[in-house]
């Protein structure tokens, strides 16, 4: 792979991971969403005036279109294996951003994953 598509394809893959982050900090504002409570539909219509929740969306949207490009120039068995990067910066940023602490097995797993991504990418 080369490293103009390697780039690219590491964009879609940021882009979708501040995506996350943005939905989990949207659902910070609003509170648990949780099936069967009464205020499910009122926190649900809060969400809509929550500008993270946009700007999450906002990266979504131009995730997809980031990864077409990248999809465009890699066989999709080379790229999919990639969108697994997403773990490893989710968790960097949750613990950085939003205080999340991740524990040695997540760790482990995530070290794992760069492995495989580095095997894949060489491929």
């Amino acid at each position: 792979m080369k490293v103009s598509d390697f780039l690219i394809l590491s964009s879609g893959v940021l882009l979708n991971a501040l995506a996350q982050l943005g939905l989990k900090a949207a659902t910070r504002v609003s509170g648990p969403l949780i099936a069967g409570e009464a205020g499910v539909w009122r926190r649900g219509l809060d969400l809509l005036v929550v500008p993270s929740l946009w700007y999450a969306l906002c990266a979504y949207g131009l995730s997809v279109i980031v990864w077409l490009v990248g999809l465009s120039r890699v066989p999709v068995s080379q790229a999919y294996p990639l969108l697994s990067l997403g773990y490893v910066i989710n968790v960097g940023l949750a613990w950085w951003l939003l205080g999340e602490i991740p524990n040695g097995q997540r760790v482990a797993g995530i070290a794992v994953i760069v492995l495989g991504v580095i095997l894949v990418a060489r491929s």
